[in-house]
């Protein structure tokens, strides 16, 4: 058995069970040993999310009452094969690799930095989303909106670490620590549990969910992050080696499974005070 071999073992294991794919998960940080005291500290930032989609019902069985969402069992699915994968490589399984992630994460667990964990992991997200197309058109309205959103998210922590200066402007000397997964702060950009619902499905419209988003969320989507979509996804195509990425952004509004009559969504008709003095503050060099 080789290295991708064992990794689809060990993932259809949990394939059904939340809270083994859970420990799954967390037990790649540990490395063949369980010991890799230089690993440890980036498992905080991947695990969160993690619990959230295990609470929210994402990742339940399709015969659970209520099943989970394919398209989201499949993105964690991605991420916990190419995890299992570079752990058994690390451990001396031999084989071809199942895809071109499995370099990045290969990248990190040799030198574990924030700016290497970010492209191990985001490009086992970005691989997703462009794989499971299909599965994104078969969610609702809503859930596809925030399935942009996480990326989009994800995407910005990333520059904040690698690329400082696109993701804050003359802030870009506090990109490094506001985003370090290993720090906790990486947290705030992906703080969807208090804009979703605490179940899936979802059955209400976007435009209600966008409304009573909390105040930081908002601001930093609509006045930080929005302005500089095109470069970003431009700046992460080229970082991730994922040149398909380009193709999920129009405009400067996301359009991944999103039709393009409804982007109005993405634009925010008013901003805060707190919007407009971070859009000020931050804002993207020219």
């Amino acid at each position: 058995m080789d290295a991708a071999e064992l990794a689809r073992t060990q993932v259809a294991a949990v394939r059904d069970d939340p809270a083994a794919r859970l420990a799954l998960a967390a037990s790649t940080y540990g490395g063949p040993t369980g010991r890799a005291p230089r690993h440890l500290p980036f498992r905080r930032a991947a695990i969160s999310f993690m619990r959230w989609e295990v609470e929210r019902g994402l990742l339940n069985a399709p015969d659970a009452d209520p099943p989970g969402s394919p398209w989201w069992r499949a993105l964690n699915e991605r991420l916990l094969s190419d995890g299992c994968e570079v752990v058994a490589r690390t451990a001396g399984y031999a084989g071809q690799p199942s895809s071109s992630t499995i370099t990045s994460w290969s990248a990190f667990v040799a030198e574990p930095t924030a700016r290497n964990w970010y492209r191990a992991h985001n490009g086992s997200i970005v691989a997703a989303y462009l794989d499971n197309g299909g599965l994104a058109e078969a969610e609702s309205r809503t859930e596809r909106f925030f399935m942009n959103v996480v990326l989009l998210r994800v995407l910005y922590a990333h520059a904040l670490v690698a690329a400082p200066r696109l993701a804050l402007g003359r802030l870009a000397p506090l990109g490094r620590v506001l985003g370090d997964p290993r720090l906790g702060m990486a947290g705030i950009f992906l703080s969807l549990g208090r804009v979703l619902p605490d179940r899936y499905p979802i059955s209400d419209a976007v435009e209600n969910y966008v409304r009573t988003e909390n105040g930081f969320g908002r601001a930093l989507d609509y006045a930080v992050i929005r302005p500089r979509l095109d470069a970003l996804y431009e700046w992460s195509a080229t970082e991730l080696e994922s040149p398909g990425l380009v193709d999920l952004i129009h405009g400067g509004r996301p359009a991944y499974a999103w039709p393009a009559q409804q982007w109005q969504v993405w634009d925010a008709t008013a901003l805060t005070p707190l919007a407009r003095a971070l859009a000020a503050t931050t804002r993207p060099p020219r």
